[in-house]
């Protein structure tokens, strides 16, 4: 079984490799797409976060205040950035089959692109809201410290994990056009059930064990470690995300890779 598994793999990433120029070509085109006509350009990528934040700093330092070991800002921001990346890269992937069912129905290239070219849009926009992250950081006088290092690690973690449930929620749509809408809803409530804009040592019972259980929980947790608290992620948590993560990534690649020869069919 698991010889059968990396053969997969291997012709997985070697079809991969063969079509990188394509993947850039699609990814441009699809930035291209997102941006044009837009008065504010790439301030789109970075609009969402920062409206959230603002919301977000108003229910939480004058409402209902909560108590942060960093200024609520960039407490929520550190948050709100890798949670947007999660969100816009999945209601991309989840309709990436769909609205290109043309090239998928009638040119031969490898499906994962598809998925994969929206993750990498979400990361264009990431990284430009990461730039507001770096402000909010100067603005507090928050110092990085030799722990940022750590940061491609977690950022990979979070792709890995990404990639493999958007592989998966591309093919359900696929065949339950049903699956787009309810998973907008689920990414609502997901959020509240992931400590996004609260610290989640506030939260107790069952519903911190709910919390603590959803593997994007390490994940943010470690953002904010490395980036304003000068700490390593925790090391049982983030290293059980990420075994998480890297199963995900295989399992939905590989469930993908088996599945798309019958896309077209059912497209």
């Amino acid at each position: 079984m698991f010889a059968l598994l990396a053969r997969d793999f291997r012709e997985i990433i070697a079809e991969l490799r063969d079509y990188r120029e394509l993947l850039w070509l699609m990814t441009r085109r699809d930035i291209v797409i997102r941006y044009r006509r837009a008065v504010l350009g790439f301030a789109w990528a970075i609009f969402t976060p920062v409206v959230n934040m603002v919301v977000f700093t108003i229910v939480f330092n004058r409402v209902a205040k909560i108590q942060t070991d960093v200024p609520y800002p960039v407490f929520a921001y550190a948050g709100l950035l890798p949670w947007t990346l999660l969100s816009s890269s999945l209601k991309a992937a989840i309709a990436s089959l769909v609205s290109n069912k043309g090239l998928v129905s009638k040119v031969y290239c490898p499906r994962e692109l598809f998925p994969l070219s929206s993750i990498l849009v979400a990361g264009v926009d990431f990284v430009a809201g990461a730039t507001v992250l770096a402000a909010l950081m100067v603005y507090y006088a928050i110092a990085p410290t030799w722990t940022i290092l750590f940061l491609p690690v977690i950022l990979l973690v979070q792709v890995m994990f990404m990639t493999g449930l958007g592989f998966l929620l591309a093919i359900a749509n696929l065949y339950f056009r049903d699956v787009k809408y309810l998973f907008d809803v689920g990414l609502s409530l997901w959020m509240f059930a992931t400590p996004v804009v609260y610290p989640v040592r506030d939260i107790g019972g069952l519903t911190g064990i709910i919390v603590n259980a959803n593997p994007m929980t390490p994940i943010i947790d470690a953002y904010r470690a490395v980036l304003l608290g000068g700490q390593l992620p925790h090391p049982v948590a983030f290293t059980a995300a990420a075994s998480i993560s890297f199963l995900l990534c295989v399992v939905g690649w590989i469930v993908f890779h088996r599945a798309e020869y019958t896309f077209a069919e059912n497209i």
